[in-house]
């Protein structure tokens, strides 16, 4: 039996430099979740939208004014929604920032004690948990207490506008696929090889929305194949029987 693997320190450092600390986690995930939601949507939704349209009417005219203005509406609707609610995540943040400043500057004592108390909840000894606690506090306390209490990174905070922009942006590209898709085929091709296209396209960002998070990729793809697919087939049936109703 061989002892264990000795790591040459120049190696380890290169395999530890290819673990994802570059950056904010926090900052990654949120443009990756606005992103992958925006795109998802914009698929999802205009494909269900313009696969009712062309359920009820073969008119080209009809399904690009449908697709377009559904388009614009929402990486509108998605932007706003997203820059509203990362705004009042921000707000809160900074809410707690000015809070845990207050009582630095009012209570160093007890926040020392509170961090020695968070330090020891982390598994360091008493004695460990009280030179940490000292160290950091002399070195950045406000930076220390947002770290260990809260979770905030005082100097990353959630960018609304970033989130809102690649919301938007994610929507309209999504949705660009199925509309031209749609629009370039014969009538007797628009919906089926829409559907299967929108599927495909489904798959593809599922799997990378969950490579990109070390997520579980099968229960992703899944999730968002299976709901854009009873998506299309509910709008295609509501456009059929509206075509036949007002045919």
């Amino acid at each position: 039996m061989t002892g264990p693997e000795t790591i040459e320190p120049g190696r380890m450092g290169a395999a530890h430099a290819l673990e994802p600390h570059q950056g904010s986690v926090a900052g990654r995930l949120n443009w990756l979740r606005a992103g992958v939601l925006g795109a998802n949507d914009g698929i999802i939704s205009i494909a269900g939208l313009v696969i009712g349209v062309a359920a009820a009417t073969a008119g080209r005219t009809e399904i690009a004014t449908a697709g377009v203005a559904g388009l614009v509406a929402g990486a509108v609707s998605m932007a706003l929604g997203e820059y509203v609610s990362v705004s009042s995540q921000r707000d809160t943040e900074r809410a707690l920032i000015d809070r845990e400043r207050r009582e630095l500057a009012t209570a160093p004592e007890a926040e020392l004690a509170e961090l020695v108390g968070l330090l020891r909840q982390r598994g360091l000894s008493d004695e460990s948990a009280a030179t940490t606690a000292r160290e950091l506090t002399e070195r950045d306390a406000l930076k220390a207490h947002l770290s260990f209490e809260l979770g905030i990174d005082g100097e990353e905070l959630s960018n609304q506008w970033i989130a809102a922009g690649s919301s938007a942006v994610a929507f309209a590209v999504g949705a660009v696929g199925p509309l031209v898709t749609i629009l370039v085929l014969p009538p007797s091709l628009r919906i089926p090889v829409t559907f299967l296209a929108v599927l495909v396209a489904l798959v593809v960002t599922g799997w990378v929305s969950a490579h990109l998070g070390d997520a579980p990729k099968r229960a992703a793809v899944l999730r968002l194949v299976i709901g854009g697919a009873l998506a299309m087939a509910v709008t295609f049936g509501i456009g059929y029987l509206f075509g036949v109703a007002t045919g």
